[in-house]
């Protein structure tokens, strides 16, 4: 029998597109060989010409399909997209806040409970890239006091950081300053990802124990800005894949750079596909298996 892949939960909107929100993390998760699993938490109208409207489900159903999932499913990692409101926020913050992780936890003949779900990925989704909000402004705020400070990763671009420290972040040197700011509200690790940037910069920042001090460590990675108009998804993209790879116990540093190459080959692999900003290719690794296969075949 296979091993049992990692379990990945994905919190996050619905795109119709499938360029980003939950579908576009499946095919992600699938990608790393990893089972994917996802609670919708808002509906949108949109397409690779942009966001036409936003509906957000309600706070309750969210916290219903968030418990029933970790009742039944040995979760390894979570990632969490957009929210879309501040009632949906609370409703994901509570549920990690009181969830003990490793369950099925009340279920008779369940494992004792653990402290708590391993492995969150935050990607604070405030706007999308066509400038609709994705968060309102009571639940930036939510995000920003409660699920910054539970999450194991942060992984806002250059204007999310912008927007959740109140710093200009335009370069490395503005990029380090939010990063610290960013641990100043609670972030353990964080990875400013800079592909808006002209030079495709991404900036590791965590904190780490060092006798009776807390010492705060960095890693720069550095990329050719890529000229594609298949580029949207990439924040999910990288996030998702971050929380697959930690999942297999890989290091932040590990998880970062593999994470940062899976977007770029996604990117790098897209179809032009739409009318606007094409979705990256969350699955190229199929097309180039199938090339590998086609390439072995041998004429009788």
């Amino acid at each position: 029998m296979p091993d049992k892949p990692p379990i990945i939960l994905t919190v996050a909107g619905f795109d119709p597109s499938s360029g980003a929100g939950v579908t576009a993390d499946i095919k992600t998760i699938a990608a790393h060989a990893c089972y994917g699993v996802a609670c919708i938490t808002a509906m949108t109208v949109q397409s690779t010409s942009g966001v036409k409207r936003v509906e957000t489900l309600d706070a309750a159903l969210v916290s219903d399909t968030l418990e029933e999932l970790a009742a039944d499913l040995d979760i390894a990692a979570v990632h969490i997209g957009m929210l879309g409101s501040g009632k949906v926020v609370k409703a994901v913050a509570d549920f990690l806040s009181r969830r003990p992780a490793g369950q099925p936890g009340n279920r008779p003949g369940s494992r004792p409970q653990k402290a708590r779900l391993p492995n969150i990925v935050l990607d604070p989704v405030l706007k999308a890239s066509s400038g609709a909000d994705l968060l309102d402004a009571a639940g930036t705020r939510l995000m920003i006091e409660r699920l910054i400070p539970l999450a194991d990763v942060v992984t806002p671009n250059v204007d999310e950081a912008a927007v959740i420290t109140g710093l200009k972040v335009q370069d490395l040197d503005e990029m380090r300053a939010a990063s610290a700011k960013l641990h100043e509200l609670g972030a353990s690790a964080v990875v400013i990802t800079g592909g808006h940037l002209e030079k495709a910069i991404d900036l590791l920042s965590f904190t780490t124990q060092r006798g009776a001090e807390q010492q705060i460590e960095q890693e720069v990675f550095k990329a050719e800005r890529q000229r594609s108009n298949s580029t949207h998804g990439t924040g999910c993209a990288f996030a998702t894949a971050m929380a697959c790879h930690l999942a297999m116990d890989r290091g932040l540093a590990e998880a970062a750079l593999l994470a940062k190459t899976y977007v770029t080959a996604a990117i790098s692999n897209g179809h032009p596909l739409g009318r606007g900003t094409g979705p990256v290719h969350h699955l190229y690794r199929m097309s180039e298996q199938r090339r590998a296969a086609g390439s072995g075949s041998s004429e009788s």
